[in-house]
Order: C-alpha cells, then structure tokens, then sequence
C-alpha cells in the first residue's frame, strides 16, 4: 500500500478510519445553568397552572348544575301550576310538581283570588360556601274562573 491510498485517522496510532474514538473514562460532564436562565420555570408554572384549571373546570361544572336545577325548579313551578289551574286534585298538582322538581326542593301550591301560584325552592349542591337558594314560582288562572265574568255581564264569549 502507498502512501497516499494509507487511510484517514485522527492521528493516533491503532485508530481505523470512519470510527470516532471512545473518550477516555473520566468525570462525567456536569451541566451548570447559568444565573438568570428560565430553567425550571416550565416545571413551576405547571405547578401552578395546573391546579388553578382543574379549579376553573370544576366551577364550570357547578355553575351549569346549578343552572340545571333552576330550570328544573321553573319547570316543576309550571307543571304544578297548570295542574292546579286545570281543576285537578291539590294532591294531584303536589304530584306534577314534584315529579319535575330536583330532589329535596320543596313546593308550596296556594290559590290568591283567580290565580293559582306554586312556588318550588331548594339549594344548588356543592360546597357550603357555594350554596345557593335556587326558587322559582308560577301562577296560572283557575279554569273554573274563566268564563264566569263574562257570565255575569251577560256576553258570551
């Protein structure tokens, strides 16, 4: 072999062409971070971000509970009021309201002259802090009462 057709090496005797040479066992190499850099700083704002978004999404999901159970309570208020407008038992339009209503709400069903009201209330769930007083109320005129003024003026509707 000539001289010129002798393979590359880094200069070492005993090294092959094309390999890199192992480094020699020492120290391992320590990475120092430099004053001021960000490292770390991803780490803590996870941290704290994490947390903060699970407390958002949990409001969230109470908020819309308790929206559920105020629209559960007007709803429950309607069917009880129109049950008793329709001249059905007082137990009967107790039934329709309660049957709509969230559990626990309570329902009160009165007459108040030609309207009959029913007023449901109960409490949003979640913490004590947190606890709302949710109420919705209802009114319908009485059946019996509907033709019965123009009766007496003498017209028929």
């Amino acid at each position: 072999m000539r001289r010129s057709e002798a393979p590359l090496t880094a200069g070492r005797p005993g090294a092959r062409a094309g390999h890199r040479p192992r480094s020699a066992p020492g120290p391992a190499r320590v990475r120092v971070a430099r004053v001021g850099s960000d490292q770390g700083f991803v780490t803590a704002e996870a941290a704290v971000a994490l947390p903060v978004l699970a407390l958002f999404a949990l409001m969230l999901i109470w908020g819309l509970m308790a929206a559920s159970a105020q629209l559960s309570c007007e709803d429950a208020a309607q069917a009880g009021a129109r049950a008793a407008a329709r001249s059905e038992s007082r137990d009967a339009a107790m039934a329709a309201a309660r049957s709509a209503a969230p559990r626990g709400a309570r329902v009160e069903l009165w007459r108040d002259g030609d309207l009959v009201r029913v007023r449901v209330r109960t409490h949003a769930v979640g913490p004590s802090l947190l606890a709302l007083r949710l109420h919705a109320e209802s009114s319908a005129l009485a059946e019996d009462t509907v033709g019965a003024a123009d009766t007496r003026r003498g017209t028929v509707p």
